[in-house]
């Protein structure tokens, strides 16, 4: 197989992987202002608080596999989402940093809960804009960035970007059916069913306006023989979408969560069907980005070790993490 697409395949897995992992817990820093100060809180943190730093892993992986494996197309997205780059890493800063200092000064919570929250809401936002100016397109003059300063701000970015918070709001959400029992329980499955349709409106409507977006997304979601291979992802994730509603009204622990994923593996799906093969739409693709073949040859071996490594080492941490969250908590 072509090593390009072997590690296209590769970032693809680890964006997914971090948008998985990382998106349940930033979801419950969205909803964190909905729980009540004290018990309620201390118990959605403590339900994130052995994991979350693990989960971020995949963020380091997959953007570092980009400089490494399509380094034109690294020099090209950063110069054009600085903007939002730079918020994303402040607000995960600020998220991070509030994990441990609520717990440390409690003088000051409302400050460090405001400072989770804020944190998640804003990593959430810039994540879904910079897939959002992805996919709207970025103008490429030779092997550089020749747009403006603020090309990624467009009404389609927003929309992706709250597409983005409320799909991890869903995340979050689900998983605390998940974690949780008793009232804490019954306030995640009300959170959730508003979540589940705020996402599944939100997934339509960015759907929709990628069709009007570019010509060439319009012809590989519309036109035959194409709409054969691509009609599979829509019919699935209206199946997703439908299940996910009924099971967080009825269902108690895993099921609401293992569906949210299903719905996002298949917004995955849609996305390389809509992208493939640029790697930065219009014009660059993962060919034109990547790195030569002895460049991806080394860092393969490299891959095939640590990526198992990681791998085990989460399953793990789940693992001994697994059931439902004690009242004493993490801390």
């Amino acid at each position: 197989m072509d090593l390009t697409v072997v590690w296209a395949f590769i970032i693809a897995f680890a964006v997914f992987a971090y948008v998985v992992m990382d998106g349940f817990d930033l979801g419950i820093g969205i909803l964190f202002p909905t729980f009540d100060p004290g018990r309620e809180r201390d118990r959605a943190m403590n339900s994130i608080a052995p994991v979350w730093d693990g989960n971020e892993t995949w963020l380091v992986l997959g953007g570092g596999g980009l400089f490494a494996a399509f380094p034109l197309a690294y020099a090209v997205i950063l110069p054009a989402t600085y903007p939002l780059i730079i918020a994303m890493l402040l607000g995960l800063v600020f998220r991070g940093v509030a994990f441990e200092y609520r717990w440390r000064d409690p003088a000051h919570r409302g400050f460090w809960d405001a400072a989770f929250t804020g944190g998640s809401f804003v990593a959430a936002m810039a994540q879904g804009m910079v897939l959002g100016a992805l996919l709207q397109g970025v103008e490429v003059s030779g092997r550089a960035y020749a747009g403006s300063w603020f090309d990624w701000l467009t009404p389609y970015t927003l929309l992706c970007g709250l597409g983005t918070v409320a799909g991890y709001a869903l995340l979050g959400s689900t998983w605390l059916i998940w974690k949780l029992d008793g009232e804490g329980q019954a306030h995640a499955r009300t959170l959730a069913f508003k979540a589940a349709l705020a996402t599944i409106a939100l997934m339509g409507a960015v759907s929709l306006y990628n069709v009007f977006l570019n010509a060439e997304y319009a012809e590989r979601w519309l036109t035959a023989p194409e709409i054969y291979f691509a009609a599979p992802v829509p019919i699935l994730t209206g199946f997703a979408a439908w299940s996910i509603v009924r099971a967080v009204r009825t269902e108690r622990n895993s099921k609401p969560f293992w569906l949210s994923l299903a719905l996002f593996s298949l917004g995955m799906a849609g996305l390389g069907v809509t992208m493939w093969p640029y790697v930065v739409p219009p014009g660059l693709t993962i060919w034109d980005a990547a790195a030569p073949e002895r460049s991806q040859v080394f860092m393969l071996v490299g891959v095939a070790i640590t990526m198992p490594l990681i791998i085990a080492y989460t399953a793990w941490a789940y693992w001994v993490f697994r059931g439902k969250v004690a009242d004493e908590g993490y801390h």
